[in-house]
């Protein structure tokens, strides 16, 4: 994933996150792409999240919305969109990772689709106009979900961005459970 930041960063406030990509070919079921994300408190931050953002939810203190939700990835650039108050958000508040996971239909033994049968993927995390990460899925491409970002507050309460797409072969479930764990 690339990053860039221009100048000295006291804090990340506000960022967006938006996921992109093309529409399933004519006549096959419809790719349908969802932005996750878990929230962890300090006591615990690789734990059990406090509290679940995707499709359909907000964060009950309304610092993580899901401005944007597509079921195709019909429309014109960003699909889904993200937007995550980081300067809102409760001091017992100190991890937040986000991440993508392909819904689909039908039963759960008969996934099939992974990021190498998507085209035109793409996730840009932002803050105001300036590009924090830009990236796609291409370095993942057998995975069914994959982490985009983690941001963390520090102990003097600033919040910094690790960016990266780590792949995942899991159901959506399976995947919320493991995508807080550490990285290896």
């Amino acid at each position: 994933m690339s990053t860039s930041t221009s100048g000295v960063r006291k804090s990340l406030a506000k960022v967006e996150i938006a996921l992109r990509w093309d529409p399933s070919p004519a006549g096959t079921p419809a790719h349908d792409l969802d932005i996750i994300a878990a929230v962890y408190g300090a006591a615990d931050p690789y734990g059990e999240p406090v509290h679940l953002v995707h499709f359909g939810s907000r964060s009950p203190d309304g610092t993580i919305t899901l401005n944007r939700d597509s079921h195709t990835g019909q429309g014109f650039g960003f699909d889904e969109v993200m937007t995550v108050e980081l300067n809102r958000m409760a001091t017992e508040l100190a991890r937040v990772v986000v991440g993508v996971v392909i819904q689909e239909t039908g039963p759960r033994d008969a996934r099939t689709k992974t990021f190498a049968a998507i085209g035109g993927t793409g996730v840009r995390i932002r803050e105001g106009y300036t590009d924090l990460a830009v990236s796609d899925f291409a370095g993942v491409p057998a995975a069914t979900a994959a982490t985009v970002a983690e941001f963390t507050r520090d102990a003097a309460g600033v919040w910094s961005l690790d960016a990266g797409v780590r792949g995942f072969d899991a159901d959506p479930e399976e995947f919320i459970r493991s995508m807080g764990a550490p990285r290896s």
